[in-house]
């Protein structure tokens, strides 16, 4: 068979193949929404992934799971189904790819570190996508909430427990200088 015919075409545009792209296209539009709400706290705060990243990586996340999940539609149908069609290998690819993202987003400078809250972030945006994409809709709108709420409120709640603060102190002495503890100690707590 040809495959520029119009009978292989035409195939792309049968029944079942229609109704899988319309399932494919619900799941990435909804991974869409949900990513965007999360995204919204990050944006609001002013971090630099904001709505777009966290749409777009939820959305991305879900189209991936969900069309390993279709192999016997893949290319129209006109391959044969493969053998080793394996969605959790796609999850283990879009897991890695997603921690060298967030890993662009942590950002050192001497003992601060910024960015994990962010990274976590779209590391949840990308499960709330597989989650779509395997079809587990009501896991994916909780993952969502639970992600928003954790990203909201537990920062108040952190303030109203009782915590320690931590103090990092860069000292530098001339060559040859000898320092007493006793002093140290001492200018520190001032």
């Amino acid at each position: 068979m040809d495959a520029l015919s119009f009978h292989a075409l035409a195939s792309y545009w049968s029944a079942p193949v229609v109704a899988t792209n319309i399932l494919i296209f619900f799941n990435i539009l909804g991974a869409l929404l949900l990513g965007l709400l999360v995204g919204y706290e990050r944006g609001y705060h002013g971090h630099a992934a904001g709505m777009r990243t966290f749409g777009l990586v939820c959305m991305a996340s879900a189209a991936l799971t969900v069309i390993a999940g279709y192999p016997a539609f893949w290319f129209g149908g006109h391959v044969a189904t493969p053998a080793n069609a394996d969605p959790t290998r796609v999850v283990q690819g879009i897991v890695t790819g997603i921690g060298f993202l967030g890993a662009g987003v942590i950002m050192t400078e001497g003992f601060s570190i910024r960015g994990l809250n962010t990274a976590a972030s779209i590391w949840a945006a990308s499960a709330i996508g597989v989650t779509v994409g395997f079809g587990f809709y009501a896991a994916a709108i909780l993952l969502t909430a639970l992600s928003a709420i954790s990203m909201i409120w537990v920062s108040k709640l952190e303030q109203l427990l009782p915590s320690r603060s931590e103090v990092a102190i860069a000292v530098q002495f001339k060559r040859g200088f000898s320092p007493k503890e006793e002093t140290l100690c001492q200018v520190a707590a001032q």
